[in-house]
């Protein structure tokens, strides 16, 4: 029979001495049996019972903060704080033997043991010097220790932790049992030294991401952009692209996004927002004329008389002669330039001079008004970009008639007032005008290109001239 008391257990077995009497013939008397109960061992010197030291034979009799006392016919489990004194109960001399009432004999409980960690037997003391400082049962005791005798007679389990009849120490929690009581602590802590601490369960990792300790639990959080689990100690990542947060493209990340333009954008400082980006800030040369923002992109614009070319930052002078579209007269000539065109009238050779073709007026020799004129003015019309990087080759003058034993010489006569041009001799036949100074425009440059023809032989000089018209653009395409 199992009996639990308070803080202790009382382990007994229904047992009682017996003592076989049996007379021998030989010795003419009666002599005392070697079979004993449970808990004495047979003294074969003494030739009788003695009690059995069970926390000296059983390894661990006792488990837990409890202490093994030993017993007549048994032993004790009792908290270690639950007395001050060292005692070692009184053991009869001899046995005798008792009703089977749950009471060893020698008039303590019969104990078969209890459970615990730390096994160890207390240190006899002067015998009977010290009053024992945990209960005694009596023989005539109704209930074993841990119970009261109910009005029906019946043995009713004491509730120590109710009656606060414990020995817990305030960190501890008192569970009642059967007959006795069992100090433990609460979910969260631990025993350490007889005293409940609290477990630091973020320690050891008990949350994936974030931790925050507390007493006798801890709790689990998760970083931005994670949301915790059902477990409450995972996380799980946020798709925070399901709420559009991007005024553009928004791509997922662990525990972020990011968030992404259309081309021709740029992202603000929000990280959220597009902004539109000013491409024609980048450089001036985006375009060749103008170059205007657009959301997402820009436009390239060319001025009057140009049209936007095929990579769509260029200008194409737009040819209005070939295309119609001009304000010219059936009796003018239309003349197209870098970004316009003009009407050229009909030629009216002045006095003394006569037409003889389309764009050439001549002196003749025999009339004495031509003496000291040119001989021919020949009309002839280009046009130049604003701005042109020099030196640069612009038009070239050769002589179509050569006479034997003649030379030429080529000179600007007329029109070079800003010192833009000069002549370069080629050959002795031939000369390029060249532009040495950038002209901007708009503006229209009228020069005499003079070729002088001189015989020694026959001592004659003579001269023509190439009336040449530029009309130099506004812009510099």
């Amino acid at each position: 029979q199992t009996v639990e008391m308070r803080g202790f257990r009382l382990c007994s077995s229904k047992r009682f001495v017996l003592i076989l009497l049996q007379f021998s013939k030989e010795s003419g008397g009666w002599f005392l049996s070697s079979t004993c109960s449970e808990g004495f061992a047979y003294d074969r010197r003494g030739r009788q019972c003695i009690d059995v030291d069970e926390c000296r034979v059983i390894p661990d009799a006792c488990r837990g903060d409890m202490r093994c006392v030993n017993q007549n016919g048994g032993y004790l489990c009792l908290p270690r704080g639950l007395y001050s004194q060292p005692y070692r109960p009184e053991v009869p001399a001899l046995p005798e033997p008792y009703p089977d009432t749950g009471v060893g004999a020698g008039g303590y409980p019969d104990v078969s043991g209890g459970a615990g960690a730390y096994p160890e037997s207390f240190v006899p003391g002067p015998p009977r010097s010290v009053e024992p400082s945990y209960p005694r049962v009596r023989g005539t005791a109704p209930c074993i220790l841990g119970y009261t005798l109910a009005e029906d007679g019946t043995c009713n389990d004491i509730d120590e932790c109710e009656t606060n009849s414990h020995h817990c120490n305030p960190t501890q929690v008192c569970i009642n049992t059967a007959g006795g009581y069992t100090c433990s602590c609460t979910e969260g802590y631990w025993l350490i030294g007889g005293q409940c601490h609290d477990i630091d369960e973020c320690r050891y990792g008990y949350c994936q991401q974030l931790c925050a300790n507390v007493a006798g639990s801890y709790s689990c959080s998760c970083n931005p952009g994670f949301v915790l689990n059902p477990d409450g100690r995972t996380c799980q990542d946020v798709d925070e692209c399901e709420e559009e947060p991007c005024s553009h493209g928004c791509l997922n990340t662990y525990g972020s996004f990011m968030c992404n333009c259309d081309e021709g954008f740029e992202l603000a400082a929000d990280g959220t927002t597009c902004m539109d980006l000013d491409e024609c800030s980048f450089s001036e040369f985006l375009c060749q004329n103008r170059c205007v923002n657009t959301p997402g992109s820009f436009t390239c614009i060319c001025p009057p008389g140009y049209y936007v070319y095929e990579d769509g930052r260029s200008c194409e002078d737009y040819n209005e002669c070939e295309t119609g579209n001009n304000t010219c007269t059936v009796n003018q000539v239309c003349f197209n330039y870098q970004g316009g065109f003009t009407c050229l009238d009909p030629l009216q050779c002045p006095l003394p001079y006569v037409e003889v073709s389309d764009n050439q007026c001549m002196c003749a020799a025999e009339n004495p008004q031509c003496r000291d004129k040119p001989f021919t003015i020949l009309y002839r019309h280009m046009d130049l970009s604003s701005g042109r990087s020099v030196p640069a080759d612009i038009f070239q003058m050769q002589a179509t008639t050569r006479y034997p034993g003649a030379f030429y010489i080529f000179q600007i006569k007329s029109g070079n007032d800003g010192r833009e041009f000069y002549m370069r001799q080629t050959s002795n036949v031939s000369a390029t005008l060249v532009l040495t100074r950038p002209i901007k425009g708009p503006k229209v440059v009228v020069l005499d290109l003079e070729m002088v023809t001189v015989n020694n032989v026959i001592n004659f000089r003579g001269s023509s001239i190439i009336r040449l018209t530029i009309y130099v653009s506004e812009h510099p395409f």
